[in-house]
Protein backbone atom coordinates (compact mmCIF):
# COMPACT_ATOMS: atom_id res chain seq x y z
CA UNK A 1 0.00 0.00 0.00
CA UNK A 2 1.33 3.73 -0.86
CA UNK A 3 2.00 5.93 2.16
CA UNK A 4 1.25 8.82 -0.56
CA UNK A 5 -2.56 8.89 -0.65
CA UNK A 6 -3.68 8.80 -4.21
CA UNK A 7 -5.25 12.70 -3.94
CA UNK A 8 -2.01 14.16 -2.73
CA UNK A 9 -0.12 16.54 -5.49
CA UNK A 10 3.68 15.49 -5.01
CA UNK A 11 5.91 16.84 -7.50
CA UNK A 12 8.24 14.53 -9.67
CA UNK A 13 11.32 16.49 -8.04
CA UNK A 14 10.68 16.18 -4.18
CA UNK A 15 13.07 13.76 -2.22
CA UNK A 16 10.77 12.08 0.09
CA UNK A 17 12.08 8.77 1.96
CA UNK A 18 10.32 5.44 1.35
CA UNK A 19 8.18 5.43 4.36
CA UNK A 20 7.18 9.14 4.39
CA UNK A 21 3.72 9.42 5.08
CA UNK A 22 2.00 11.92 2.75
CA UNK A 23 -2.30 12.88 3.98
CA UNK A 24 -4.78 13.71 1.62
CA UNK A 25 -4.60 16.94 -1.01
CA UNK A 26 -1.32 17.36 0.86
CA UNK A 27 0.77 19.35 -1.42
CA UNK A 28 4.29 18.94 -1.64
CA UNK A 29 7.10 21.15 -4.20
CA UNK A 30 9.27 20.48 -6.86
CA UNK A 31 12.87 21.55 -4.17
CA UNK A 32 11.43 19.72 -1.49
CA UNK A 33 13.84 16.93 0.74
CA UNK A 34 11.75 14.68 3.73
CA UNK A 35 13.21 12.17 5.95
CA UNK A 36 12.46 8.90 6.71
CA UNK A 37 9.66 8.46 9.15
CA UNK A 38 8.28 11.97 8.69
CA UNK A 39 4.43 12.30 8.48
CA UNK A 40 2.40 14.93 6.28
CA UNK A 41 -0.83 15.72 7.48
CA UNK A 42 -4.07 16.10 5.13
CA UNK A 43 -3.95 19.45 3.45
CA UNK A 44 -0.76 20.44 4.30
CA UNK A 45 1.39 22.56 1.78
CA UNK A 46 5.53 22.26 1.54
CA UNK A 47 7.10 24.06 -0.47
CA UNK A 48 10.12 26.27 -1.17
CA UNK A 49 13.70 24.83 -1.06
CA UNK A 50 13.40 23.23 2.29
CA UNK A 51 15.01 20.31 4.18
CA UNK A 52 12.75 18.47 6.75
CA UNK A 53 14.88 15.65 8.83
CA UNK A 54 13.74 12.26 10.34
CA UNK A 55 10.32 11.72 12.46
CA UNK A 56 9.03 15.21 12.38
CA UNK A 57 5.14 15.34 12.40
CA UNK A 58 2.99 18.28 10.14
CA UNK A 59 -0.17 18.41 10.62
CA UNK A 60 -2.21 19.32 8.38
CA UNK A 61 -2.99 22.79 6.82
CA UNK A 62 0.72 23.76 8.05
CA UNK A 63 1.99 25.66 5.52
CA UNK A 64 5.73 25.11 5.55
CA UNK A 65 8.38 26.87 3.47
CA UNK A 66 6.38 29.13 1.08
CA UNK A 67 8.02 32.49 0.33
CA UNK A 68 8.62 34.88 2.89
CA UNK A 69 6.58 37.96 4.05
CA UNK A 70 8.99 40.44 2.96
CA UNK A 71 8.74 43.24 0.38
CA UNK A 72 12.14 43.03 -0.63
CA UNK A 73 12.26 39.53 -1.26
CA UNK A 74 12.66 39.00 -5.02
CA UNK A 75 12.18 35.47 -5.52
CA UNK A 76 15.73 34.40 -4.32
CA UNK A 77 15.94 30.61 -3.72
CA UNK A 78 16.04 30.94 0.05
CA UNK A 79 15.83 28.28 2.57
CA UNK A 80 14.35 25.99 5.38
CA UNK A 81 16.34 23.64 7.31
CA UNK A 82 14.19 21.37 10.07
CA UNK A 83 16.09 18.88 11.98
CA UNK A 84 14.46 15.63 13.57
CA UNK A 85 12.02 14.96 15.87
CA UNK A 86 9.51 18.38 15.90
CA UNK A 87 6.17 18.40 15.99
CA UNK A 88 4.06 20.80 14.06
CA UNK A 89 0.36 21.60 14.79
CA UNK A 90 -2.41 22.75 12.73
CA UNK A 91 -2.19 25.83 10.84
CA UNK A 92 0.95 26.59 11.48
CA UNK A 93 3.20 28.87 9.02
CA UNK A 94 7.04 28.56 8.88
CA UNK A 95 8.82 31.11 6.23
CA UNK A 96 12.04 30.73 4.13
CA UNK A 97 15.02 33.24 5.06
CA UNK A 98 16.00 35.81 3.26
CA UNK A 99 19.42 37.39 1.26
CA UNK A 100 19.25 40.43 3.79
CA UNK A 101 20.18 37.66 6.31
CA UNK A 102 22.10 33.92 5.92
CA UNK A 103 19.32 33.28 3.69
CA UNK A 104 18.14 30.48 5.75
CA UNK A 105 15.02 29.45 8.99
CA UNK A 106 16.13 26.95 10.75
CA UNK A 107 14.47 24.45 13.23
CA UNK A 108 16.25 22.56 15.29
CA UNK A 109 15.59 18.96 16.94
CA UNK A 110 12.39 18.35 19.35
CA UNK A 111 10.79 21.36 19.22
CA UNK A 112 6.67 21.34 19.67
CA UNK A 113 5.39 23.99 18.23
CA UNK A 114 1.28 23.96 18.48
CA UNK A 115 -1.08 25.39 16.52
CA UNK A 116 -1.32 28.61 14.65
CA UNK A 117 2.17 29.55 15.32
CA UNK A 118 4.03 31.35 13.02
CA UNK A 119 8.01 31.11 12.58
CA UNK A 120 8.56 34.20 10.43
CA UNK A 121 12.12 34.66 7.34
CA UNK A 122 15.42 34.14 9.18
CA UNK A 123 14.34 32.92 12.49
CA UNK A 124 16.71 30.32 14.40
CA UNK A 125 14.80 28.18 16.61
CA UNK A 126 17.35 25.84 18.70
CA UNK A 127 16.22 21.74 20.19
CA UNK A 128 13.41 21.10 22.59
CA UNK A 129 11.82 24.04 22.65
CA UNK A 130 7.83 25.21 23.16
CA UNK A 131 5.89 27.01 21.39
CA UNK A 132 2.01 27.51 22.37
CA UNK A 133 -0.61 28.35 20.66
CA UNK A 134 -0.62 31.97 18.25
CA UNK A 135 2.66 32.50 19.61
CA UNK A 136 4.24 34.80 16.65
CA UNK A 137 8.49 35.36 15.84
CA UNK A 138 9.26 37.98 13.69
CA UNK A 139 12.07 37.71 11.47
CA UNK A 140 15.38 37.47 12.69
CA UNK A 141 14.29 35.91 15.97
CA UNK A 142 16.45 33.67 17.48
CA UNK A 143 15.28 31.19 20.43
CA UNK A 144 17.61 29.02 22.65
CA UNK A 145 17.53 25.40 23.57
CA UNK A 146 14.65 24.64 26.12
CA UNK A 147 13.05 27.86 26.05
CA UNK A 148 9.01 28.23 26.08
CA UNK A 149 7.29 30.81 24.40
CA UNK A 150 3.27 31.38 25.78
CA UNK A 151 0.11 31.59 24.12
CA UNK A 152 -0.60 34.34 22.07
CA UNK A 153 3.02 36.33 22.45
CA UNK A 154 4.56 38.45 19.88
CA UNK A 155 8.12 38.69 19.66
CA UNK A 156 9.83 41.49 18.05
CA UNK A 157 11.81 41.13 14.81
CA UNK A 158 15.59 40.89 15.60
CA UNK A 159 14.90 39.71 19.63
CA UNK A 160 16.91 37.07 21.25
CA UNK A 161 15.38 34.84 23.89
CA UNK A 162 18.06 32.68 26.02
CA UNK A 163 18.02 28.83 26.57
CA UNK A 164 15.65 27.90 29.24
CA UNK A 165 13.48 31.06 29.36
CA UNK A 166 10.57 30.85 29.39
CA UNK A 167 8.03 33.67 28.27
CA UNK A 168 4.04 33.79 29.92
CA UNK A 169 0.85 33.91 28.58
CA UNK A 170 0.10 37.14 25.90
CA UNK A 171 4.02 38.65 26.15
CA UNK A 172 5.22 41.51 24.16
CA UNK A 173 8.42 40.73 23.90
CA UNK A 174 10.01 43.80 22.53
CA UNK A 175 13.69 43.28 24.19
CA UNK A 176 16.41 39.97 24.18
CA UNK A 177 15.57 37.87 26.82
CA UNK A 178 17.84 36.62 29.06
CA UNK A 179 18.84 32.69 29.48
CA UNK A 180 16.83 30.70 32.49
CA UNK A 181 14.45 33.48 33.25
CA UNK A 182 10.62 33.77 33.37
CA UNK A 183 9.40 37.00 31.80
CA UNK A 184 5.41 38.00 31.34
CA UNK A 185 3.16 41.01 32.59
CA UNK A 186 2.51 43.99 30.37
CA UNK A 187 5.07 45.72 29.90
CA UNK A 188 7.31 42.63 29.95
CA UNK A 189 9.12 42.30 33.11
CA UNK A 190 11.84 39.28 33.92
CA UNK A 191 9.88 38.13 37.54
CA UNK A 192 11.99 35.16 38.65
CA UNK A 193 14.69 32.48 37.88
CA UNK A 194 13.21 29.44 35.67
CA UNK A 195 13.45 26.78 38.80
CA UNK A 196 10.81 24.27 37.65
CA UNK A 197 11.89 24.23 34.62
CA UNK A 198 15.77 23.72 35.59
CA UNK A 199 14.39 21.01 38.08
CA UNK A 200 13.04 19.34 35.00
CA UNK A 201 16.31 19.06 33.11
CA UNK A 202 18.48 17.87 36.05
CA UNK A 203 20.27 21.29 37.07
CA UNK A 204 21.96 20.21 40.38
CA UNK A 205 21.85 22.52 43.42
CA UNK A 206 25.31 24.10 42.71
CA UNK A 207 23.93 25.37 38.86
CA UNK A 208 20.73 26.49 40.73
CA UNK A 209 22.36 28.72 42.99
CA UNK A 210 24.80 29.64 40.37
CA UNK A 211 21.88 30.63 38.13
CA UNK A 212 20.11 32.53 41.27
CA UNK A 213 23.25 34.31 41.56
CA UNK A 214 22.92 35.60 37.94
CA UNK A 215 19.25 36.65 38.25
CA UNK A 216 20.38 38.71 41.59
CA UNK A 217 23.43 40.54 39.69
CA UNK A 218 20.77 41.50 36.98
CA UNK A 219 17.95 42.37 38.53
CA UNK A 220 18.17 43.04 41.71
CA UNK A 221 21.83 44.99 42.10
CA UNK A 222 20.74 47.73 40.96
CA UNK A 223 23.83 47.55 38.22
CA UNK A 224 23.82 48.69 34.92
CA UNK A 225 24.27 46.23 32.36
CA UNK A 226 28.04 46.67 31.81
CA UNK A 227 28.82 46.60 35.20
CA UNK A 228 25.79 43.37 36.09
CA UNK A 229 28.36 41.70 32.87
CA UNK A 230 31.70 42.62 34.97
CA UNK A 231 30.35 41.16 38.13
CA UNK A 232 29.48 38.27 36.30
CA UNK A 233 32.73 37.49 35.06
CA UNK A 234 34.06 37.61 38.44
CA UNK A 235 31.91 34.33 38.84
CA UNK A 236 34.17 32.64 36.75
CA UNK A 237 37.81 35.12 37.34
CA UNK A 238 37.35 34.94 41.27
CA UNK A 239 35.17 32.56 43.07
CA UNK A 240 34.27 33.81 46.39
CA UNK A 241 36.87 32.77 48.87
CA UNK A 242 35.44 29.50 50.53
CA UNK A 243 33.07 28.37 48.18
CA UNK A 244 33.63 25.43 46.32
CA UNK A 245 35.50 25.51 42.75
CA UNK A 246 32.21 25.68 39.61
CA UNK A 247 31.77 22.65 37.89
CA UNK A 248 32.14 21.98 34.08
CA UNK A 249 28.03 22.53 33.86
CA UNK A 250 28.03 25.63 36.31
CA UNK A 251 30.65 27.91 34.06
CA UNK A 252 29.00 26.48 31.05
CA UNK A 253 25.98 28.68 32.47
CA UNK A 254 27.90 31.46 33.42
CA UNK A 255 29.49 31.29 30.20
CA UNK A 256 26.50 30.92 28.20
CA UNK A 257 24.61 33.97 30.07
CA UNK A 258 27.72 36.44 29.29
CA UNK A 259 27.65 35.24 25.70
CA UNK A 260 24.43 36.51 25.52
CA UNK A 261 24.10 39.40 27.29
CA UNK A 262 27.56 40.69 24.81
CA UNK A 263 25.06 39.93 21.91
CA UNK A 264 22.44 41.98 22.82
CA UNK A 265 21.70 44.53 20.34
CA UNK A 266 17.89 45.30 21.44
CA UNK A 267 18.94 45.70 25.08
CA UNK A 268 17.34 42.87 27.81
CA UNK A 269 14.13 42.99 29.27
CA UNK A 270 14.58 44.25 32.92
Amino acid sequence: MSLIHPTAVVHEGAQLAPDVQVGPYAVIGPHVRIGAGTTIGSHAVIEGHTTIGRHNRIFSFASVGQAPQDKKYAGEPTRLEMGDGNTIREFCTINTGTVQDEGVTRIGNDNWIMAYVHIAHDVQLGHHTVLANNATLAGHVQVGDWATIGGLTGVHQFVKIGAHAMIGFQGHVAQDVPPYMTADGHPLTVRAVNLTGLKRRGFDEQRLAVVRRLHRLLYRESLTLNAAIDRIQMLVDEPATGSEPLSDAARGDVDLMLDFLRRAERGIVR
